[in-house]
């Protein structure tokens, strides 16, 4: 895997430095191993859904918690009492962390679990103030003012 100095970034790119984290943070793919398989779905111009293979988890060995702009997504394996023998074991029993970071303004809406899949609905709702907005051409107030 390569490993790219972004260090230019930070010095001619000003206020992009949390870009910049965002594209170390891929890049260096911190802990997240290919379990469980996930899927991001854009369902419209501002809804997502991440899609979890989680088989053999139920909804009371499963933990999401949203904090700031990450999303957690954690799968704690309950102790089982009998010992079992396998002759093939395809499906992993084993407990899991996945990390998601959020774009700013994405909130999570709600999730749901069918079928070994759990659903999570996210949403961006980009507040009033931060959404374009027309801007007349004329005289300034400003100048209306003197």
């Amino acid at each position: 895997m390569r490993n790219y100095d972004l260090t230019p970034l930070y010095r001619s790119a000003i206020g992009f430095d949390r870009l910049a984290q965002l594209a170390e943070h891929a890049a260096s793919n911190k802990g997240n191993s290919g379990y469980p398989p996930y899927n991001i779905e854009l369902l419209d111009e501002h809804r997502y859904r991440i899609t979890m293979a989680v088989a053999g988890f139920s909804m009371q060995e499963l933990d999401i918690t949203s904090e700031g702009d990450k999303l957690v997504v954690k799968g704690i394996k309950a102790e089982q009492e009998s010992e079992r023998k396998y002759l093939y074991q395809g499906i992993a029993e084993r407990g899991f962390e996945r990390t998601f970071q959020l774009a700013d303004y994405v909130t999570v809406i709600g999730a749901d679990l069918e079928n070994g899949l759990l659903n999570i609905d996210l949403k961006r709702e980009i507040p009033e103030a931060l959404k374009p907005r027309k801007i007349e051409i004329g005289r300034s107030r400003l100048l209306d003012a003197e």
